[in-house]
């Protein structure tokens, strides 16, 4: 025997199998790239969950999975670098599942997944309603809570405040740091504009071109600091919106770039633009040319329209947003550009949601200016009805009162049916929706003109707004920074002039209107108005789910009232730039054995015998005692 050989054979063999060992992980990793959900959660009620694979030629392997987990369906498409594979979670508790994937019946490599275990009482959350009041920021422009993530390597657009258009720094941390400013305006909801990762060249800070809907923009922070946002709010009471995306990805989207099939996007042979006539959903007459423009056109250029009607897609994105709301412990969601996509797709996507969590709100954006037209989109809407259509949708935006708003509070003298007689006929239109408390009712938000412009910084005027808003049926939501008299001309510098950067969230701000101490005069006068009625607003039932009676205006002034069997609420307006008094005689069917109404803004009691005497362009809100 030649021991000088074996030896050297010995030593081959043996470095041949460490080298094996040290590679083998290396290859299983880069086959692998993605796999989304990231990992998922035990107990869910619909228990059959799809898992993406995503790697080079992934969908030549045989796959199979540990712990005796059912595969349901795995499925390929024209492109072999996705599998999705389909697996039973019921009865399957919270572990560590091993997925192996086979070439020609030896394992090439394995994959861990997790199943993790869901909070308590979970599926029961308690979502935003009528009781809250929604706070809506655009964080790039809030507060810059953490200066080193305004750019990031990885991503194309750095930060340059300096650029109206461009991203200015603002972050988780920034909401963060100042939740107390918020809750001690009133409010008790965050509505945020998507914050996932926007890889645009330019204009990302909107964030609704997003390339990657399982990850925070870094330069906004990370998915933990999104969690331990919403955990900070619940410390306080309080409850987080996601502003959920549906329609649309952005350009620049990793799965855009390499489509799992071509069907995954709405496709026209020529680029073709969406035509913005929502009105051809549900419209009887409508040509099938029009409705498919309006559903599978693009919104912009930058925003491939996803297709929700390939059944991929439809559980990609019902996973997605159930995934944020166990992984970020979601209070609800916002739904941008609700009524672009395929109707029924979009009805299953929300009903697929509010299964696994029936208490959960979701409200969608349904930009149109017509009663009936928003009623169709609510959940079950006897309007929808009329073509068997039932949208899920438990909340719409009701744009119709806020196209009013702003013209309304400006208009002195009024004609027959102009002025404050919007609102009535507004409100008189409420028998079409099958749920007026749980719509979203606004006088701005991100996309329209700023209200104190409009008004011109008229304070009188913003105060009839809010407290309009305030006292309404349904639920209020306000744009951050108009609470201090914050503006901005759409007309003149565009979208960046309405999302102008709150002072003081920046080191280095001449003024902090965070802070009492570093208001101006005039920030304070806005925002202690609208703190005291906002904090109201907590306290009383009445305007949050109580019954409204309103009378037809006269001379200007218009009185409604909101009421359950315990309290009653009366909100008069005087829109004339002259003071008014309002005889009282004529609401006797609300006021009854009442004597009596204390002004919650001013702590004036005011006599209800005979009449009321309001200053100029003003309001009252009175607790009738």
């Amino acid at each position: 025997m030649n021991i000088q050989k074996t030896y050297f054979n010995t030593n081959h063999i043996f470095y041949k199998l460490i080298l094996l060992i040290l590679l083998f992980p290396a290859s299983a990793k880069a086959q692998i790239q993605k796999t989304e959900p990231p990992f998922w959660y035990a107990g869910m009620k619909n228990p059959e969950l799809q898992i993406m694979f995503y790697g080079k030629n992934i969908s030549q392997y045989e796959t199979s999975v540990s712990n005796n987990v059912a595969i349901k369906n795995v499925e390929q498409t024209e492109n072999p670098n996705y599998l999705f594979v389909t697996i039973d979670t019921k009865d399957v508790k919270a572990s560590e599942l091993i997925f192996s994937f086979k070439l020609k019946n030896k394992v090439a490599f394995t994959q861990k997944y997790s199943l993790k275990e869901r909070r308590a009482n979970s599926a029961d959350r308690k979502s935003y309603d009528s009781s809250d009041l929604i706070y809506l920021i655009m964080p790039d422009r809030f507060a810059n809570g953490n200066p080193k993530n305004d750019s990031n390597a990885s991503l194309a657009e750095k930060g340059n405040r300096a650029l109206p258009g461009g991203r200015h720094g603002g972050d988780i941390e920034g909401i963060i740091k100042n939740l107390d400013y918020i809750s001690s305006l009133g409010a008790t909801t965050i509505w945020s504009t998507p914050l996932c990762e926007d890889n645009d060249k330019e204009y990302s800070y909107h964030t609704y071109a997003q390339s990657d809907v399982y990850k925070i923009d870094p330069r906004y922070g990370t998915n933990d600091d999104y969690a331990r946002l919403s955990a900070e709010m619940h410390k306080r009471d309080m409850k987080l919106v996601m502003d959920y995306v549906t329609n649309h990805w952005g350009i620049t989207h990793w799965m855009i770039k390499d489509l799992p099939t071509k069907s995954w996007i709405n496709q026209f042979e020529n680029y073709t633009q969406t035509n913005h006539r929502r009105e051809v959903i549900p419209d009887t007459h409508a040509s099938k040319i029009d409705q498919e423009i309006c559903i599978d056109g693009w919104f912009v250029p930058s925003m491939p329209d996803l297709n929700l009607r390939n059944p991929l897609v439809a559980k990609y994105l019902t996973q997605n947003a159930i995934w944020w709301i166990e992984f970020a412990d979601l209070d609800g969601f916002r739904v941008d550009t609700y009524n672009y996509s395929d109707p029924a797709a979009m009805a299953n996507w929300a009903k697929s949601v509010t299964n696994e969590y029936p208490n959960f709100n979701i409200v969608g954006e349904i930009w149109m200016h017509n009663q009936a037209s928003l009623a169709y989109w609510q959940k079950d809407s006897k309007i929808g009805a009329i073509k068997n259509y039932n949208s899920n949708l438990p909340s719409v935006m009701d744009f119709t009162l806020q196209s009013q708003i702003g013209s309304v509070f400006n208009d002195d003298t009024p004609t027959w049916d102009g002025g404050l007689i919007k609102f009535y006929n507004n409100f008189a239109m409420d028998y079409l929706y099958p749920n007026t408390n749980n719509l979203l009712v606004f006088a701005e938000n991100h996309d329209t003109d700023r209200m104190n412009h409009t008004f011109k910084y008229d304070l009188a005027k913003y105060k009839l707004a809010m407290t309009l808003v305030a006292t309404v049926r349904g639920i209020p939501q306000i744009y951050y920074g108009s609470e201090i008299g914050m503006g901005g001309d759409k007309a003149k510098g565009g979208d960046a002039d309405i999302r102008q950067d709150f002072p003081g969230g920046w080191a280095g701000d001449k003024n902090n209107a965070f802070t009492a101490a570093g208001r101006t005069a005039e920030q304070a006068a806005y925002f202690d108005f609208s703190s005291k009625l906002f904090n109201w607003r907590k306290t009383n039932e009445a305007v949050h789910s109580g019954k409204m009676t309103h009378y037809i205006p006269e001379n200007n002034t218009y009185v409604y009232f909101r009421y359950t069997d315990a309290k009653t609420v009366m909100v008069v307006f005087n829109n004339n730039v002259k003071e008014q008094v309002v005889k009282t005689n004529r609401f006797k069917e609300n006021i009854k054995n009442y004597t009596s109404g204390k002004d919650v803004l001013t702590g004036k009691t005011f006599d209800l015998v005979s009449e009321i005497m309001l200053e100029p362009k003003s309001a009252v809100v009175l607790e009738l005692e």
